[in-house]
């Protein structure tokens, strides 16, 4: 890949992992789960929407709206919500690591749906590698109070949640213009999110460090980063520019190590490299090495990004 390519990729998975730093962030300052979740989405479909129009992919989506509405539950309307309601109990580093099972779901989803993507060989290594991250996580990191088990599986729901979206996308919005995709989410997102957070807005203006974190959640690991993403898509194909989503995690545990002195333990760091291990032979079915010698793809078809 150019070194564009690259800085596209790596710039992607920074504002990514920096998501749940600041979703702890808005937290802590007393922002309701509802507002900070419809904040970031409005502020996201302020970045996209614009883009979407210019590339014509508004009469596509209409003309897809039921299956819009689905893909928009899986990919942001739930996981969005169990990851920001999970992470009043688990730190952030943690949820970046537990939200990169997707690909592990993906795989354990085609058996009964997709025949397309069902695993073998290295990919079902890597489900196993992947599911003992997990446990290892639960076990070490995640084995206090009730309320922290609770937040641990909310998140590995999500990971779930985004393993459908795939699955939506490749049936129904292939050859439709991604940022177009990505746009309908965010739109359809904060309109379901709208109510919950008019019912639960801050009673005093929040600190600066909230409001900062929310336009950059909003704006950059929102609007910016699905905009880096899928344009990563279209100039290098959907296996390279999914290399983002194992990067995101370490930079999720850096910034939470780093920034909000979260620990870091031989579990989580042990979690960590089984997860993403398990998840890139999960999802490309082979060795990297392999990977890295293969041509990239030109497919422009939406697959649906990770998050946060």
């Amino acid at each position: 890949m150019s070194p564009r390519a690259w800085f596209s990729l790596a710039f992607t998975a920074a504002l990514w992992g920096a998501s749940y730093m600041f979703i702890k962030v808005a937290l802590d300052d007393g922002l309701s789960e509802g507002f900070i979740i419809c904040a970031r989405t409005i502020l996201g479909a302020l970045v996209l929407v614009p883009l979407a129009m210019r590339a014509g992919a508004v009469r596509q989506i209409v003309q897809r709206r039921w299956w819009a509405l689905a893909l928009a539950a899986a990919q942001v309307v739930v996981p969005f919500g169990l990851i920001t309601f999970g992470e009043n109990h688990v730190p952030s580093s943690l949820a970046g690591i537990l939200v990169a099972t997707a690909p592990l779901f993906v795989a354990l989803l085609a058996i009964r749906v997709d025949p397309a993507e069902r695993s073998h060989g290295w990919g079902l290594v890597g489900v196993v590698l992947g599911m003992v991250g997990v446990v290892l996580l639960f076990g070490v990191d995640l084995s206090g109070d009730v309320e922290t088990l609770v937040g641990g599986l909310m998140i590995v729901g999500a990971g779930a949640c985004y393993a459908v979206a795939v699955l939506i996308a490749k049936r129904a919005f292939t050859g439709v213009p991604p940022v177009g995709v990505a746009a309908s989410n965010l739109v359809i997102s904060a309109v379901i999110w709208l109510p919950v957070a008019l019912v639960s807005l801050p009673h005093e203006a929040p600190g600066a460090n909230a409001v900062l974190s929310m336009v950059a959640l909003g704006a950059g690991g929102t609007g910016l980063a699905f905009l880096f993403f899928y344009t990563s898509i279209a100039e290098v194909g959907p296996a390279r520019a999914s290399v983002v989503a194992y990067v995101a995690p370490a930079f999720a545990v850096i910034y939470g190590v780093v920034l909000l002195d979260e620990s870091l333990t031989l579990g989580t760091i042990g979690g960590l490299l089984l997860i993403l291990a398990g998840s890139w032979l999960a999802a490309q079915g082979e060795l990297p090495s392999r990977l890295s010698r293969s041509e990239p793809s030109r497919s422009t078809a939406p697959e649906p990004a990770r998050v946060r």
